[in-house]
């Protein structure tokens, strides 16, 4: 073996046996029983098994490969893909425990490489897997990285917001998800034209993986769960009309909305419910922030003062609505109603 021959296997190989080890711990020896890890050890264990066949290929002579080894890796990659996607959305959903046509998918996929390995193995049909049964592999581990891609779109979109942060675990599923690309389009060129591309493709995006997860930090966020709001789901229509029919009534009898120090938590305390649900429905039901729920009441409410009283300045009137400052006032007004308090109520002077 030459000298650039070793230093391939070896940067391959410890590729593969530290993929192993890590799956080994998410899979047997993570006391945190959470769903999200046991199925990053899933897929941190098909990659493994896929990139070691690479690797068993590559450096082992044709006349000497056991043809068993070869089905086994070229069938793992008929999971990696969804085991990235179920990874990825249980991370995104919290989710505790894994749902049961979670697992009735899984099965299904185990199944379809159980009889095709049966009726037809590797060893006596490698025409049928080299023409048509790996290029089916392919196709679903490919359609299931673009899925997998959807389940991330939240947390992408903020790559276009100067307003949002990514948090430790944010980066973490999505340096995850673009080493699974990168890995997936590296085997996809090996597949017509240089093989060895996707294991040393592992070795890399794994190590850089590896770089991010040193940090004490880090390791101490990365497998924990989301921020609540990638989580949440919207409140059920009934429930929703029954919050949006309680605030209204709330708002117009004490008029919360006047006071400029008003909370949240002020207001999902006379109504019953807790704060995070609360701020659920404004965001996720109303499409709205507590700022902007607040700020609809006081614009309306200065409309009204604007038409009815001619007598006390625009800046009293701001204040009178809830308004902290008259910039704000004037700024928040001119938003929503697109015209500026004063040329408001000089409609209503001219009249």
């Amino acid at each position: 073996m030459s000298l650039g021959n070793a230093v391939l296997f070896f940067i391959c190989s410890l590729g593969v046996f530290n993929g192993l080890l890590v799956s080994i711990y998410f899979l047997l020896l993570d006391k945190t029983t959470r769903v999200p890890n046991f199925l990053f050890g899933l897929l941190t264990f098909f990659l493994t098994v896929r990139i070691g066949k690479s690797v068993y290929t590559i450096f082992t002579p044709r006349e000497e490969r056991n043809l068993w080894i070869i089905q086994i890796g070229l069938s793992a990659c008929f999971l990696i893909g969804i085991s990235l996607y179920y990874y990825l959305k249980s991370s995104v959903t919290k989710t505790k425990k894994i749902p049961l046509n979670w697992k009735i998918h899984f099965l299904i996929l185990f199944l379809v490489l159980l009889i095709v390995g049966i009726i037809k193995p590797y060893a006596i049909d490698m025409l049928f897997w080299n023409t048509y049964f790996v290029k089916f592999i392919y196709l679903v581990w490919g359609i299931y990285v673009v899925l997998s891609g959807v389940v991330l779109k939240d947390i992408f979109k903020k790559l276009f917001s100067k307003k949002e942060t990514f948090t430790t675990s944010e980066v973490w599923l999505v340096a995850v998800y673009v080493s699974n690309l990168l890995i997936y389009l590296a085997y996809i060129i090996g597949y017509f034209y240089f093989y060895f591309v996707g294991t040393v493709t592992f070795s890399i995006v794994f190590y850089g993986l590896i770089l991010l997860f040193l940090s004490k930090k880090n390791r101490e966020s990365i497998f924990r769960d989301l921020p609540e709001k990638y989580s949440a789901k919207k409140i059920e229509n009934d429930e929703a009309d029954s919050l949006k029919l309680q605030l209204d009534v709330l708002m117009k009898e004490q008029e919360l909305y006047k006071k400029t120090d008003v909370k949240l938590s002020d207001i999902s305390v006379k109504i019953g419910v807790s704060s995070h649900k609360l701020s659920q429905f404004l965001n996720d039901n109303l499409g709205k922030s507590f700022a902007t729920f607040l700020n609809e009441y006081r614009i309306e409410e200065a409309k009204k003062l604007l038409k009815e009283n001619h007598k006390i300045t625009l800046e009293s009137i701001g204040f009178e609505a809830g308004f902290s400052s008259k910039s704000n006032f004037y700024a928040t007004f001119k938003k929503v109603v697109g015209l500026t308090p004063a040329q408001y109520q000089k409609k209503f002077l001219e009249e």
